[in-house]
């Protein structure tokens, strides 16, 4: 079956609450967290580095979102370069 090489599906976000400010940053910023963790990064760690919550509260990355001004720049740059590495088009599985 082919499938979309690169896709917002392979993240999610963190959404903000009393527990952010604890963990990930000091402004209520949404970060973002890869989908599938991989065992040689820090999986208690979002995409910009900072630390993840106890009990995060998750959801699907819409593209919108990507663009809103409360998205975390460094987790938006970090998803655009994976973006440009991914190959355009279709592939085989």
């Amino acid at each position: 079956m082919a499938r979309l090489v690169w896709s917002l599906h392979a993240y999610q976000i963190i959404l903000p609450d009393e527990q952010m400010d604890l963990f990930a940053c000091q402004k209520e910023r949404v970060h973002a967290v890869s989908r599938q963790l991989e065992l040689d990064s820090n999986v208690d760690r979002t995409l910009c580095g900072s630390l993840l919550p106890a009990q995060p509260h998750w959801q699907a990355l819409e593209r919108q979102l990507l663009r809103a001004a409360r998205f975390c720049p460094v987790c938006r740059e970090k998803i655009q370069a994976q973006r440009k590495k991914a190959q355009p088009g279709w592939q085989s599985a």
